[in-house]
Order: structure tokens, then sequence, then C-alpha cells
């Protein structure tokens, strides 16, 4: 940066200094404030293209290198101190205004845009407005020719600067337009230029595409555009979770019956005023033995209760047990000779007490306590050993469920283990009944299934699971169950097609 050019922007930044100093904005008349909005306008239109020729001028790769930086987004990220998304916004319009150098001459070629790179410099146009007017041409750039290309940027750099042609080719100066006036002008003149559009199904294909943003506000978004096949085998999924009781063939599903204070139930004793229902039949809620309708009061919600969550938050859930079940199939590719594994970092002490904080890969900040735990339960626990920041011991403490444990469970209990949750337990999460943090067993009399929302939400929920003799036994909030009693599951026999438990219990 020459001298000269450095002495006029420190003179810049005095007076602006000078501007804001002594509380001087605060006896401005409204008209006077309005002025000043739109001088800082032209100003800042003028710093931002100050930002792209100083960068469009340069090596894309040497440059940020030479200034010891990874890319081009990290030096403005550390030099303008700007986030990701403003240098992003500032790197596509330095794609759009930089100018090559010929290789037989050694002059500089004409920009991408030329007219508009001149309404920029001159503050008629700020980053946002030179992508607005960009965007809708760029996407048919491949079908119209560069002449066509070049008469919109020289109507749209007009436009920027408030200039219109007559039919009589006079030219009339009025306001300059908004972004998003650019906008509905550019993709006017894309419609004139392209009158046919996309051939069916290219630009589906060519805009897909998933972006999972940074941490904010303790969660992170994902935004993306999806091709219609795609999007609807997710729909397909997310549907199947959050209601596998749809049409399909007989499934045994998990029902409860009760026990009598202190004293479990008898496997396969029904819930019906101390009745014992005939060989087939169905408790119904309002007593009548031989109703067919499949209505239990301990595995369905009539109030909408027992489930709070909203839509998508159930989509939510669906999608993250999804994950979780494509990260462990033998199909999925994986990482350094493992299955992609969700690591999670915690104090031994404070995994034990219960306090403090965890640390996830890729969650750029610290993560509740109880996702260590939840993890932790289905996941296997390696402890390092450190003394002065330096690792001086490893052990692996395996207890993930075995395939062979994980089938015995979902054959046993065939679904989420809490009342009216109805998906399959080959889906779920097994859990650690007594956890292993308190000498708890990976074993199948200490393992139940549970989906993923009841697996993290099971200590703050009121709904609480114990083992019997290998049987679990579930009871509910007081607000569901002011009895309090611990409930066992059995199978729905009538879907199962078995006269009675009894029977069934012979017959297995």
């Amino acid at each position: 940066m020459s001298s000269r050019s450095r002495a006029l922007l420190d003179q810049v930044v005095s007076d602006l200094d000078r501007a804001l100093s002594d509380d001087a904005l605060a006896g401005l008349s409204d008209s006077e404030r309005v002025e000043l909005l739109q001088v800082a306008g032209a100003a800042s239109r003028r710093v931002e293209a100050l930002l792209v020729e100083t960068l469009a001028t340069g090596d894309a790769t040497d440059f940020p290198h030479a200034a010891g930086c990874r890319t081009q987004s990290e030096l403005l990220q550390r030099t303008v101190l700007t986030d990701v998304a403003g240098a992003t916004r500032v790197g596509k319009v330095v794609d759009l205004v930089r100018r090559g150098v010929s290789l037989v001459s050694g002059e500089r070629l004409p920009a991408r845009w030329p007219a508009l790179r001149e309404a920029m410099l001159d503050g008629a146009l700020s980053l946002a407005g030179m992508l607005a007017a960009t965007r809708p041409i760029e996407k048919i750039s491949d079908r119209i020719s560069v002449d066509e290309r070049l008469r919109a940027d020289r109507c749209l750099a007009d436009a920027a600067r408030g200039i219109r042609h007559t039919a009589a080719g006079e030219e009339i100066r009025g306001p300059a337009p908004t972004t998003d006036e650019l906008t509905f002008l550019a993709e006017t003149l894309a419609a004139l230029l392209d009158p046919d559009g996309d051939e069916p199904g290219d630009e589906p294909a060519r805009r897909r595409g998933i972006t999972i943003g940074r941490l904010r506000d303790g969660l992170r978004s994902i935004k993306g555009w999806l091709t219609p096949e795609v999007a609807a085998q997710i729909e397909l999924i997310l549907d199947a979770q959050n209601n596998p009781k749809g049409d399909g063939p007989p499934n045994p599903g998990v029902t409860f019956s009760c026990s009598e204070a202190g004293k479990e139930s008898e496997a396969g004793e029904e819930f019906e005023a101390g009745k014992e229902p005939e060989a087939g039949e169905e408790f119904d809620a309002g007593g009548d033995p031989g109703a067919t309708e499949d209505v239990d009061p301990f595995n369905s919600d009539p109030r909408f209760v027992i489930d709070g969550r909203t839509a998508a938050q159930k989509r939510h859930d669906a999608l993250a047990a999804a994950v979780a079940i494509a990260a462990r199939h033998r199909d999925m590719p994986t990482l350094g000779g493992a299955s992609p594994t969700l690591v999670v970092t915690v104090e031994a002490k404070d995994l034990a007490q219960g306090t403090g904080h965890a640390s996830a890969s890729g969650a750029w900040r610290q993560v509740p306590l109880g996702v260590a735990a939840h993890v932790g339960c289905v996941g296997t626990i390696q402890r390092v050993l450190f003394d002065e920041g330096r690792i001086i011991g490893i052990t692996t403490t395996d207890r993930v469920f075995s395939v062979h444990q994980r089938r015995a469970i979902v054959a046993r209990d065939k679904e989420c283990l809490i009342p009216g949750c109805h998906v399959p337990a080959s889906w779920c999460e097994i859990h650690h009944v007594t956890e292993h943090s308190r000498g708890g067993p990976t074993h199948t009399d200490n393992g139940v299934p549970l989906c993923w929302w009841h697996h993290r939400s099971l200590g703050t929920s009121g709904w609480e699971i114990r083992m019997d003799g290998g049987i679990p036994h579930v009871r509910g909030p007081r607000w569901w169950d002011p009895e309090q009693r611990w409930r066992a599951p059995r199978l729905s026999l009538e879907r199962a097609g078995v006269g009675s438990a009894s029977a069934f219990a012979r017959a297995g």
C-alpha cells in the first residue's frame, strides 16, 4: 500500500472519529439524520469497493498465504473483523470483478462484469446490490452468449446508477433502486434472455446441496435444497419413525399391565379391575372387553400430554435416530478404519458427580453434561490419563451392547419402552437401566430400548425404569399415573395372533 493511499484512509478514519466524538450526533434534526445516513451509505459502499478491489488485484492463493492465512476468508475475518458470512460475500464479489492478466501482453483483462464493477467503484453499488444484480444472470450464463451477458451488465449498471432510457434514446436520471428492485430487474432480464428456462430436471440437480451452519444460541442450523426423490425418501423415513403404527403386516407391540402396590404383575396379566380377559381380548377404555379397537390406557395418549414435542421437533429427533442407525450400519464408509464416531470429552470427576460441561467433536463449544451421559450410555468410554498435559495412560471400557444382545432385547421389547411411543426397538438406542458408571453391566438383563428422544429426556421427564428378574418395568410421572404403579411390558397378543400370554410363553 502506497504511503499516499494510507494517508488518505487514515484521514478518513480520523474524520469519522471526530464525527462520532462528543455525542455530536445526538443534536441532529430528522432531516439532518437522513442526509447523514445517505452520506454514510456512500462512504460504506466505497469502503466495500476498496475491500473487493484490494483482493481482486492480488493473487487469489498466494496473497492470503503470504499474510499467514489459509484462505482469503480467514484473511478477511482477521483483518476486517467480519464473520464467515461477511467474508464469503466479499469473496463472491471478488470472483465477479477479478481482472486476469493476459499471458501475451501482461496487461489486465476486463472483468467478468465490467460495467457493474465500475458502478461499484463509483459508489453506486453495494456488495449486496452487486450480488443481487448478477445472481439471476449467472444462473443462466451457460445458456446465453457473452455478448448477451455484457448487454445485461450495462443495463444493470445503468439501473444501479438510477439511469433509464426512453424509447427515443433519451437518458433520464432518477433515484437509485433498492437491492430488491435490482433483483427484480435482473430476474426480468434473465427471463427475456432465456425464455425457455432449464430443461426439466436440470435446475434442481444444479441447486442441490446442504449446508450446516455454525453454532448459534446453542444450536446449529441446517439448510439447503434436496432433489424431489431424496426429499421423498427422507419424508418416508421421518414418517416411519414418527408414525410406525401405520398400515402394514401384524407386528407384536408393547402394552403395559399394572401390578399391585409394591408387587410386580405376573407376565400376561391384563389390567381390567382385577378381571382376567378371555383369550384374544384386548382391554378397552370403555370397559368392553370385546372391543376390536386397540385401546390401552397405558399404551396410548388420548390427552396428548405424554409427548409434547412439536412436529418439527419430532422430525429432528427422527432424523437423529436415522443418522445414528446409518452410522452403525455395516455399509457405512469408515473414517480412519472406524465407523463415523462422535467423540465427547468430559472430566471423569464431572461425569461421576453429574456437574460441569463436556465438549463434542464438531460442536465448536461446550455442550451440556447430559450429552456425555447419553453418548456414554450407548457408546464406549475411553479413559485418558494426563500428567501436566502429557498423555501417560489410555484405557478402554467396552460398554456397547453387541449385535446379539441388541437382537435379543429387540425381540423381547419390540418398541420403545415408554408407553404411547411406538418407535420399533430396532430403531432405538439400548439404554443401561443401571448406569455403567454405577456398576451396571452391559447385559440383556440391564438393557432396554428407548427412542432417541425418550433416551435423552429420561432424566427429566418423570419416567422411571427398573429391571426385575430380567424383565423391564416402567413407572410414569404422577400426572400420568396418580397411583404410581410399576408396570411390566407384555406382548399385544391380539396383534401377535396368540390366544393368551401363558400360551405365548409356553410357545416360546
